[in-house]
């Protein structure tokens, strides 16, 4: 199997990269810079703007999948009206470029993955969203709705589509994950805001598995949720936290003291949604690690 990884050169770019390499198959990067991982036989990368469709066109035409995780990363920077505009249209334009170019190529992908995330549920610590559930209305909302339609095109193409809405992503070293356990390491772990706030969460090891297995189910298309079967309050995933690493869990911060330190971007800490996977169980998908301390445990015991 021939690979495009859209994106590529990012965290689940990376992590997606080696496992795909070590099962055998061909991967091309899509990257704004050369420098990415050293090209192999199996390995090539190739610099795009991300914006224009001509120089995909024949590279299209010999690829068996393509991966489109294009788009810049959320929660770094502030929630300026400029850093806004590049959160939409690093996603728009791409993908709207990357569809255009699958459309004008001779030959075509089987299978485009689009990413989302399930932030485009809105927030609601009450209610279970799974992939029938309404969409929100706040920015993060508005920005997933954006970026699954950027690739819309494609649905009457006779190309299965399968946008795959992610939870938070757990790795030791990159990613939320270290941020979230950053106050534990220095003592001062607590409940964020009021502690209420749903958590959903999916380690990476299951997340690279449920790309393969809709890279290998040809009946699988549509909205599919990446997140554990377990949601968890803000305050029960920091005692687990706590739990596995050894460190107190007592010292709060107040939502207040968030917003006045992250503006509207606090809303990711102080505002949740609890989101089941119904589609990947419902096609028979099995995680590994769909308990949260067993999860945590094993990333580290790393």
């Amino acid at each position: 199997m021939k690979i495009l990884i859209s994106g590529g050169s990012g965290f689940l770019g990376q992590a997606l990269t080696e496992r795909f390499l070590n099962a055998g198959y061909e991967i091309i990067v899509l990257t704004r810079t050369k420098f990415g991982r050293k090209e192999t036989e199996k390995l090539k990368n190739v610099e795009w703007d991300a914006r224009s469709k001509e120089p995909l066109i024949p590279i299209l035409s010999d690829v068996d999948a393509v991966i489109n995780l294009a788009g810049e990363n959320i929660g770094q920077g502030m929630w300026t009206k400029t850093k806004k505009e590049r959160i939409i249209n690093s996603r728009v334009l791409a993908g709207k470029a990357l569809s255009q170019a699958i459309l004008d190529a001779p030959q075509k992908p089987v299978v485009f993955i689009q990413a989302s995330g399930i932030g485009i549920y809105g927030t609601n610590n009450q209610k279970i969203f799974d992939e029938n559930s309404p969409t929100g209305s706040d920015f993060i909302a508005d920005v997933a709705k954006q970026w699954e339609s950027s690739s819309s095109s494609l649905d009457n193409a006779g190309i299965r589509r399968v946008i795959v809405r992610t939870a938070i992503i757990l790795e030791k070293s990159t990613g939320t994950l270290p941020l979230m356990t950053l106050p534990f390491k220095m003592f001062v772990g607590g409940p964020l805001g009021n502690g209420r706030q749903m958590i959903s969460w999916i380690h990476l090891e299951d997340y690279i598995r449920g790309i393969e297995f809709i890279l290998h189910n040809k009946d699988l298309s549509g909205i599919v949720n990446f997140s554990a079967p377990n949601s968890y309050s803000n305050t029960d995933f920091g005692k687990i936290i706590g739990k596995v690493m050894r460190r107190p869990f007592w010292f709060p911060v107040p939502g207040f003291g968030l917003k006045l330190v992250l503006g509207e971007k606090s809303t990711l800490i102080l505002e949740g949604q609890s989101v089941f996977p119904k589609k990947l169980l419902d096609y028979g998908f099995k995680f590994s690690y769909p308990d949260l301390e067993e999860a945590l445990k094993d990333i580290y015991s790393k």
